[in-house]
């Protein structure tokens, strides 16, 4: 076994209910290499598969232990604060002591996810999974394969000065989009056709003729045409009032007039009559002022036919502009100022757009200069991880394996202007095709562990899940395969099925799967100490547990 190094993301637990054939369970993985073994059809893989439903995996009813109503899956990971703190902001999840539980319930009607305690969609699940995990089996899609992921493995793969080029690249490619969509915003304005234009303009026109005063000026020449269509009344009204004030024998100042002279007389006995003479004296005073202005205004009026019709017209044109753009003066006004400002953008956009569009050529330029430099990096990157691949395969025990990768222009993207796929040959008789046409479950196992264990230090997933690890192999092949998981388990967490004891010798934990069948079907996981270890491998090498088997798991474990 190798020195195990600190893991940052892991997986802690896995606890099981009324699942397929587990009662209840759970299972408490370490760092390091986690290997699962036990007697054929005992139940080990409905372990990961138990893993890759919390991730999100498809689940049915079927999956619920026969006579139970729902099954529950529960699976708790340790991430670090690194983790917590770039996790993607939209996914709204919150993340305390440095753990994420995912609980996945079956029922007969259905299933449903949720992370910390919250229900969540399969997208979040399967952004969380693309960071944490990578799950390996026959029927299981594997990052590695997926041709979507190689540019960023290609890319990680690279050393500080190709970095430095991608970065430089991303920088130019977001100068070159920003500049593409002020072009396409300025291209939109000015994208209307000329009667669109002469419409704006006669729209215009129509409120700028119309030289409104200020937005209550409808109101103010309402009021003054209903003194004008009744001018006539008006004088007549106010007549009227003048002559009862002071304009005969019997008005009402000439009555005043004749308390006032009673009341003076009276005060001459009684003083404080005084008061009530000065009354009459004010309001006398009062009214003959009032009088007065009556007779002024009855004189004055007269009807004036011409402003009559000025006024009237005036009311029709505002009432027109107030039916066509806003119910009032003052949203007729807000509707100029709307229409000044959209006619000024597409004067100011006809300009920009001559402007914009050589910027956009310079960018151009800018950023095919800087996505050939990052596909010469690419190429002279491809070259060497090709033949370190095919080293690291060689190791495991394919000789004859050609390993290449695809670099084909496409547009321009965030990541430059390149397609990237990883082809591999195991027959020398054959061309390289892409990875997941690879037809061997025992050489698509030792592709997908050599590149884990080449890329180990440049990606950020730290859980590698390998069901049936030693599919199509053995002898050699097992000893290749089981160094090359010790290496790539010191820096991650690994977790196997294997058959090859000489793979689950080189574990840190070792976990056995038994089933027993009484009145009914359990599986039972149990976590082997040093001395059962050295069983399991012994049955495993020879199929029952003979001093000869327990010697050779004993020279297979502590290499003596």
């Amino acid at each position: 076994m190798g020195s195990v190094t600190k893991v940052n993301n892991m997986i802690k637990t896995l606890n099981i209910k009324d699942f397929i054939l587990i009662d209840e369970l759970e299972v408490v993985f370490d760092k390091g290499f986690n290997v699962i073994t036990g007697e054929t059809g005992a139940g080990k893989s409905i372990i990961i598969q138990a893993i890759d439903i919390a991730f999100g995996a498809r689940a049915s009813k079927d999956l619920i232990k026969t006579g139970k109503n729902r099954a529950l899956i529960e699976l708790t990971v340790s991430v670090d604060e690194d983790f917590s703190r770039n996790l993607p902001a939209d996914l709204g999840l919150e993340i305390f002591d440095n753990e994420i539980v995912f609980s996945k319930e079956i029922t007969e009607n259905g299933s449903r996810s949720r992370v910390n305690g919250m229900v969540v969609t399969q997208d979040i699940i399967k952004t969380l999974r693309e960071l944490l995990i990578d799950i390996h089996s026959q029927h299981m899609t594997y990052t590695y394969v997926q041709p979507k992921h190689h540019i960023t493995l290609l890319d990680n793969y690279g050393k500080a000065e190709h970095k430095e080029l991608l970065a430089a690249y991303k920088q130019l490619f977001s100068k070159y989009m920003e500049i593409t969509e002020k072009l396409n915003r300025a291209k939109e304005k000015i994208d209307v056709s000329e009667q669109q234009i002469e419409f704006l303009k006669f729209q215009l026109s129509e409120i700028e003729n119309a030289q409104i005063q200020n937005k209550n000026e409808d109101e103010e020449l309402k009021e003054e045409l209903n003194v004008l269509a009744n001018s006539e009344k008006l004088k007549e009204y106010t007549y009227s009032a003048y002559w009862g004030l002071y304009g005969g024998e019997q008005d009402i100042i000439s009555a005043l007039g004749k308390i006032k002279s009673a009341l003076s007389k009276a005060a001459e006995y009684d003083t404080k009559l005084a008061d009530f003479e000065e009354n009459i004296t004010g309001a006398q005073e009062t009214l003959r002022e009032t009088a007065i202005g009556l007779r002024d205004y009855s004189e004055a009026m007269e009807l004036d036919e011409a402003r009559l019709n000025e006024v009237q017209e005036r009311i029709d044109l505002l009432e027109k502009l107030k039916r066509k753009y806003g119910s009032t003066l003052e949203e007729v006004l807000s509707t100029y100022e709307k229409l000044s400002i959209e006619m000024n953008e597409i004067d100011a956009s006809a300009e920009n757009v001559e402007e914009l569009e050589q910027q956009k050529k310079e960018a151009l330029l800018a950023l095919k200069a800087g996505a050939e430099a990052l596909s010469g990096s690419r190429l002279e990157i491809a070259r060497e991880l090709s033949q370190v691949m095919t080293s690291e395969l060689e190791k495991l025990d394919m000789p004859k394996v050609r390993f290449s990768i695809d670099i084909s222009p496409c547009d321009f993207n965030s990541n430059g202007a390149d397609n990237v796929e990883f082809l591999i040959s195991t027959n020398i008789s054959e061309e390289p095709k892409p990875l997941a046409k690879i037809a061997s479950g025992g050489e698509i196992s030792r592709v997908m562990l050599a590149m884990k264990t080449i890329f180990a230090n440049s990606d950020n997933i730290n859980t590698v899940i390998f069901d049936e690890i030693d599919t199509g192999i053995s002898g050699k092949t097992s000893q290749a395969v089981a160094e090359e998981i010790a290496r790539l388990a010191e820096a991650r967490q690994i977790i196997a099925i294997t058959h090859q004891p000489i793979i689950a010798a080189k574990s840190d934990r070792h976990f056995y799967v038994a089933k027993s069948q009484n009145e009914a079907t359990q599986v039972h996981v149990y976590i082997l100490d040093e001395e059962n270890k050295i069983k399991a491998i012994a049955m495993l090498a020879a199929g029952d547990v003979t001093d000869d088997s327990v010697k050779f798991a004993k020279q297979l474990i502590y290499g003596c």
